[in-house]
């Protein structure tokens, strides 16, 4: 049964809005195919890729002597053809939230953005809208499958917006149902399930590129009763992915491959995706690799949020890369790729610099990298036909413009040529099941000018909200687990006073911009037993008259400056 709250004409009208033709022959590419008899890439340069339907039909140097009478022919000469990127972790509801993180950590994340702090705030339309611009944001970027763990399941109805968006986006997305009890809103697991079977007993996923998975959080240690329903249903309904937040050390938020395989689900059908892993053990990883179940790697989130991955440079066999909270930053896999690869590249150079060696051997190549953000994440999906270019693959491609584009000018390498020197930006064409959802350079839906309009307009009211709310207070043990907080050291990049911290730059009004000091300066502040001490900073030095200091109030504010006006310039106030 297909059901949403949001606007069904403009449902119906995205879901028509890509070009469609059954036969497509690009002509004249360097293309990145893929080798099963080597598991490495297979290069053809001025080749003829077809596609029939939704799948790759053939890869040849000479243009085929016949094609059907349909074939649409589009000139890729000069160009790269290579596989659509797959991310393994995406929580893609959080669109509204760009640029309110910049500077946050795990800890706060989940104070303030994070699936329980969240519920309360977002209707159904909101997550429709943000979950549909950030698939578009995705697929502009290449990327054309998402494993979606989707904690928006707040209710029925936030459930089908966010499911619906993804059938709606034309992307190859794994949308899995979270499983989790959410007290501000009296909706808990037991209240879930119903809604669950409903939408995979339904036609709601039938001829589209979404597929029904389960996200669950609680498998251990000492999982609660239900966990083994979650289980059950996992197996009853052969479910195309289950995943699962996996972190443990000072976090907890364990759910290592340990715990999982204890209630009977490792060795089954189903893929099994962790994310980060951060802290998994020797045992956990050794699991992975005997039941073939896959770790999703996030670089960037793990470094912005500071729960790291210390040993994941030593499982990436068993790996694939994920974005996590695209809100925060990149939405593309090509900026995690190249990240991880110079992570770990650092990583091992370290181990050889630090016993006074120098190293003679590159640790990791491009060719790993560009595996694991292209068919690793395939295999993780246990889809060898996604994240590959080879006769009978999904056409789910990416066409970059190597012919124009000064970034890649001069290049010989294609796989070099996109890990290291391509961006978005030279992203000239993308297709999902053979169909143009970017072409030219832009987003093919006919309607994207409403998406914005609709989603800019549920991201202000979002934040709006989210700006008179305090920051959740990071004192005592984190979650009551035993582990206490402490205080990193802050860079400094400024000589003198100061550290250049800088602050985060909220927009009140069109006409009144100000910036309220980074979370940082408070903790400083605090530090030293000044808690009631916040910078307040006018940044629009035209700025007529005088504000409330009560739209700049932050953590430890006190009262008094809530009702005191505030002229023109900076001080401390106290």
């Amino acid at each position: 049964m297909r059901q949403t709250s949001v606007l069904p004409a403009f449902a119906a009208l995205l879901a028509g809005a890509v070009a469609k033709s059954s036969h497509k022959l690009f002509s004249g590419a360097t293309i990145i195919g893929w080798d099963d008899s080597t598991n490495l890439p297979q290069i053809t340069r001025d080749s003829y890729l077809l596609i029939n339907d939704d799948r790759i039909a053939s890869i040849t140097k000479s243009k085929p002597s016949s094609l059907p009478a349909d074939t649409e022919i589009i000139d890729a000469t000069g160009q790269i053809i290579s596989p659509g990127f797959i991310d393994t972790h995406r929580h893609g509801w959080q669109t509204a939230f760009k640029t309110l993180g910049s500077n946050t950590t795990l800890a706060e994340y989940f104070g303030r953005y994070g699936e329980y702090a969240a519920a309360s705030h977002f209707t159904a339309d909101d997550v429709y809208w943000g979950q549909l611009s950030g698939l578009l944001e995705a697929l502009n970027a290449g990327v054309t499958t998402s494993l979606d763990h989707a904690h928006h399941t707040w209710s029925n109805e936030t459930a089908y917006a966010g499911v619906n968006a993804s059938i709606e986006s034309g992307a190859r997305v794994f949308w899995s149902y979270a499983f989790h009890n959410v007290p501000s809103l009296n909706y808990t697991v037991e209240d879930q399930i119903p809604n669950f079977v409903e939408i995979a007993d339904g036609d709601l996923l039938k001829d589209t590129n979404v597929e029904l998975g389960i996200a669950y959080d609680f498998f251990g240690p000492n999982p609660p009763p239900v966990a083994k329903e979650i289980a059950r249903l996992t197996q009853e309904y052969n479910v195309s992915v289950l995943t699962t937040h996996a972190v443990s050390g000072p976090f907890g938020i364990t759910n290592m491959p340990e715990d999982v395989h204890a209630l009977g689900i490792l060795n089954t059908s189903v893929p099994v995706v962790f994310s980060h892993g951060s802290f998994i053990t020797a045992g956990g990883a050794n699991l992975l690799r005997k039941t073939n179940q896959y770790l999703s790697i996030t670089p960037e989130s793990e470094m912005h949020y500071g729960h790291t991955h210390p040993w994941s440079y030593f499982i990436q066999d068993q790996s694939a890369l994920g974005v996590d909270t695209h809100f925060t930053f990149s939405t593309d896999i090509l900026t995690q790729a190249r990240i991880w690869l110079q992570s770990a590249r650092y990583y091992f150079f370290d181990k050889v610099l630090n016993n006074l060696e120098v190293p003679r051997n590159n640790p990791m190549s491009v060719v790993q990298a560009f595996s694991l953000a292209t068919r690793a994440g395939g295999l993780a999906l246990r889809r060898p036909d996604i994240g590959v270019i080879k006769k009978g693959a999904k056409a789910d491609l990416i066409v970059w413009n190597a012919a124009e584009s000064p970034a890649l000018l001069g290049w010989t390498d294609p796989v070099a040529a996109v890990m290291l020197h391509a961006s978005v930006g030279d992203i000239l064409h993308v297709t999902v099941n053979g169909d143009f959802v970017k072409r030219d350079g832009k987003l093919t839906a006919k309607n994207y000018k409403e998406t914005k309009k609709q989603f800019l307009e549920s991201a202000k009211k979002i934040k709006d909200a989210y700006r008179k709310f305090d920051y959740p207070v990071l004192e005592g043990e984190f979650n009551n687990g035993g582990y206490s907080y402490a205080s990193a050291q802050t860079a400094d990049t400024e000589r003198g006073e100061g550290d250049g911290y800088g602050e985060l730059y909220l927009v009140i009004s069109s006409e009144k911009t100000l910036a309220i000091s980074a979370v940082h300066d408070y903790a400083a502040a605090y530090a030293r037993g000044d808690e009631n001490k916040i910078l307040v900073t006018f940044i629009n030095a035209t700025m007529a008259g005088h504000l409330k200091v009560e739209q700049a109030a932050g953590p430890g504010c006190p009262e008094c400056c809530r009702s005191q006006p505030l002229q023109r310039g900076s001080l401390w106030w106290s």
